[in-house]
């Protein structure tokens, strides 16, 4: 299937967080998908709607109505990893994300979803919220066998439980998860040449000492974990006044712009981050 309106939607992952190409500016699995769009159609025009530290609810109020106004033939919505993170209530989210994918299945577009990896072996917490992520995953098979969507299982892919496709921060893909994630998505839409073997695992390397895996796990509680919580304490997300680095569809080759943020609340922001984890 050819497509030539690709809008995405969500949060730091499909806006690309840690896959930077230039100081602030990232790249990301949503973008390298519309790279291959492009290859197969030169006149595919797209657009990103995703901020960092959304959650589905924003999603639903902000990204939705915008998204769909943009009467996309593809849209890639893979939500739900910061309510999971967040301890948001899971049937308040399934209810967001019933009308979300609803509205998108009535359009007639195509949908991308996926399930989440694993990240109980990346992140020293995140077996604190493994059961959770079970469920979230449970409930992205559900809506896509309902809607007949296109599943990413970002959970069967070995590659995904591998720390070199994360990020420093533990909580974002690395390039090369994004990279991978992006094959993905295009072997699940039945993009010609996709790779078949997508989330195959790396070759194996040595684990570190447990001496230094545990401090390396320190170190990771004070320089992303605990500012990540002060700043849910303090009620704040590092999309605060944000706005989309692609709004409006446009080819592909056009540069994404810088993400701007609102002047009224620039400098508070840059106070609060300073230090800050990227979520």
């Amino acid at each position: 299937m050819e497509f030539s309106r690709f809008v995405a939607i969500g949060d730091s992952q499909t806006e690309g967080m840690c896959d930077e190409v230039a100081p602030d500016m990232y790249r990301g699995w949503a973008d390298r998908l519309a790279d291959q769009l492009a290859a197969h159609n030169p006149a595919v025009r797209y657009a990103n709607l995703a901020i960092r530290g959304k959650n589905t609810r924003n999603t639903l109020n902000e990204q939705l109505e915008p998204a769909l106004a943009l009467k996309p033939d593809l849209v890639a919505a893979p939500l739900g990893m910061n309510d999971v993170i967040g301890r948001a209530d899971l049937d308040v989210v399934h209810s967001d994300l019933e009308q979300i994918y609803d509205a998108l299945a009535d359009s007639g577009a195509t949908v991308i979803v996926s399930t989440f990896p694993d990240i109980a072996q990346i992140n020293p917490l995140g077996r604190l919220f493994e059961s959770r992520l079970f469920e979230i995953n449970d409930i992205m098979r559900g809506f896509a066998r309902r809607h007949e969507f296109v599943l990413v299982d970002l959970f069967a892919a070995p590659i995904l439980r591998d720390r070199r496709s994360w990020s420093t921060d533990r909580l974002h893909a690395s390039s090369l998860g994004h990279e991978r994630f992006a094959a993905g998505a295009a072997h699940a839409l039945g993009l010609p040449g996709a790779d078949p073997e997508w989330g195959r695992p790396l070759d194996l390397v040595g684990d570190p000492h447990p001496i230094r895996r545990t401090a390396d796990d320190a170190r990771w509680l004070v320089e992303f974990f605990s500012p990540w919580i002060v700043r849910k304490l303090r009620g704040r997300s590092l999309g605060d006044g944000r706005t989309p680095k692609r709004p409006e569809l446009t080819a592909i080759a056009t540069p994404i712009s810088h993400p701007r943020v609102s002047s009224t609340s620039a400098a508070s922001l840059n106070a609060a981050n300073v230090g800050e984890a990227r979520a």
